[in-house]
């Protein structure tokens, strides 16, 4: 017998990215002082909205004090200014600071999809000069009740703050990713409605199921415009079966076999559960014992109507 060929082992990824950064990291040890001088450094950089570019840097010695400036966003051929402002340091150092608004719905710098380099242009009198944004270091993420927003809270694209190997800032910029944001939710006696929008993607012949324990109502929804939807369900068919909670998931489907479950997503707090509480509500349907109705959101950020009957009404967030 002839032994087998051995096969080569397949090796992933992941040890080739710690390999790149370090190596990034050491090159821009040596770059970023040779760049300095004819560079502004940034001693602050965040998109703290999701979808606005903070940025406070501070001009070279040698630059002078210019007149006006402004922060360029460049992709290709395509350029797009925003307006900064010029002032001194109480050490008399020259500093920018500058808000730039991203996507045109929200009514700000069209950017798309792509990698954006961010440069800053110092003009005096008719003679301009164009630096470029050093980021020395990233931000680093921050504790507490809020966290960075990760995308816009009005169209779900998503930006966010890179540098490239030699130090330069620039905004990278991707498209919302589908999902189902609730914007509105309404409670009655006679039931739930809830108005939501679909990010990131489009739906054919929607319709929205509340699931609980192996039990399903299919609701038709009413559209609000081009992204916008509603359904109500009554509360008549949704009281337990038994003496605990039950819970019901809300998901929005489609005739092309998509489904998405109902949230909020687009926000900046760590626990939606707490923060974005809704009110309770005690009700009678005909024929049935009392309930406690209580629509909420779970840590991960779904939306779910949760119902107890009255006797157990202590329970309902266990």
């Amino acid at each position: 017998m002839t032994p087998r060929s051995k096969r080569p082992v397949a090796t992933g990824g992941g040890a080739a990215r710690p390999r790149a950064v370090a190596l990034r990291n050491r090159l821009l040890r040596v770059l970023i002082p040779l760049r300095s001088r004819r560079a502004a450094q940034l001693r602050y950089a965040a998109i703290l909205d999701g979808q606005t570019v903070n940025l406070h840097a501070q001009l070279p010695a040698r630059a002078g004090l210019p007149e006006r400036a402004e922060v360029v966003l460049q992709r290709r051929r395509r350029r797009y200014p925003g307006e900064a402002r010029v002032h001194e340091g109480p050490a008399g150092e020259v500093l920018v600071d500058a808000a730039v608004l991203l996507g045109a719905e929200v009514g700000g710098v069209p950017v798309g999809t792509g990698r954006w380099r961010l440069r800053l242009r110092v003009h005096t009198g008719r003679r301009s000069r164009t630096l470029p944004l050093l980021l020395l270091q990233p931000s680093v993420p921050y504790e507490g009740p809020t966290k960075p927003m990760t995308a816009s809270p009005v169209t779900g694209e998503r930006h966010r703050l890179g540098r490239s190997f030699r130090g330069s800032a620039r905004v990278v910029s991707s498209g919302a990713r589908p999902a189902v944001e609730v914007a509105k939710v309404h409670l009655t006696h006679a039931g739930v409605t809830v108005d939501f929008r679909v990010l990131g993607t489009r739906v054919e012949e929607p319709w929205v199921d509340f699931v609980a324990s192996g039990r399903r109502i299919e609701q038709t929804v009413t559209s609000l415009g081009p992204d916008g939807f509603r359904v109500t369900v009554p509360l008549g068919g949704m009281p337990p079966r038994s003496s605990r909670p039950d819970h019901w998931d809300v998901v929005l489907r489609d005739r092309t076999g998509r489904s998405m479950r109902l949230g909020r997503r687009l926000h900046d707090v760590r626990n939606p559960l707490r923060v974005f509480a809704m009110r309770s509500l005690a009700i009678t349907p005909p024929g049935q014992p009392p309930l406690i109705v209580q629509p909420r959101y779970t840590p991960a950020g779904n939306f779910r109507v949760t119902c107890t009957r009255m006797h157990e009404a202590g329970r309902t967030d266990q």
